[in-house]
């Protein structure tokens, strides 16, 4: 059987985490299992590095919110796709995961083929971008993919996971409308259960992380967004 990865689950339900490790195996993952935070940090950060991480969002030690802002902080952790795994539904709790670098979110009680369909979505992600160039310029901007970093007039700013990906996202596709329902799906992932308001908020963010370059994105009403064709239409 040809391993299509390596996934850790980081997991305290011993139970859940046998199915999990058991399903895994059976689809062709190799899999590591960790019970507590410190745990699965120290998995994280191990050689071979996992392709995915499954977290649990309530740990006996570390929250999973703490342990995806410290794999986000880290140079070798940072481009790890994360699925959060919790038992609250409600949005805000959501919106923090993804605020704090989460991927995807799937709330319990969940089955373990939803799961197993949202890793290979994101694998199927997380390559889809290789041939492509890790450096882009445009105008005042300037983002390296690969390493994750955002320049305005040489200055380098500072984005959260998802707000690097959001604006990959309309870099790579400028000049194009980009509805709300379509952002959703390409940045926060298919099957991410938020709102088209959050859209909203994290571009309005994006916006003022980059200051005058914000112009770049287009609001069209109604629609969604644009990312402007040329630089010179923005601003000087």
């Amino acid at each position: 059987m040809t391993m299509l990865g390596l996934v850790l689950v980081i997991e305290d339900e011993v139970d859940l985490a046998t199915t999990l490790e058991y399903n895994l195996k059976s689809e062709g993952f190799q899999v590591r299992v960790a019970h507590t935070g410190r745990q699965g940090m120290a998995s994280a950060t191990s050689d071979p590095l996992p392709d995915v991480i499954v977290l649990d969002l309530m740990l006996p030690d570390l929250s999973g919110t703490e342990i995806c802002r410290k794999l986000r902080e880290a140079e070798r952790t940072r481009d790890i796709p994360v699925i959060m795994c919790t038992a609250k539904g409600e949005e805000i709790d959501r919106v923090v995961g993804f605020e704090v670098g989460a991927d995807d979110y799937i709330v319990k009680p969940y089955s373990v083929r939803e799961l197993m369909l949202r890793i290979k979505a994101l694998l199927r992600r997380a390559h889809r971008v290789e041939g492509e160039p890790s450096l882009i310029r445009f105008g005042r901007l300037k983002i390296d993919r690969d390493a994750h970093r955002a320049w305005v007039d040489e200055v380098e700013i500072s984005l959260t996971a998802l707000e690097f990906r959001l604006l990959h996202a309309f870099l790579s596709r400028r000049g194009r409308v980009q509805s709300r329902d379509a952002l959703l799906s390409d940045v926060w992932g298919i099957e991410a259960d938020i709102t088209t308001r959050t859209v909203d908020t994290h571009v309005k963010r994006l916006r003022e992380k980059l200051g005058e370059a914000g112009a770049y994105i287009e609001t069209l009403r109604g629609v969604g967004y644009r990312f402007r064709d040329q630089p010179d239409e923005a601003t000087v």
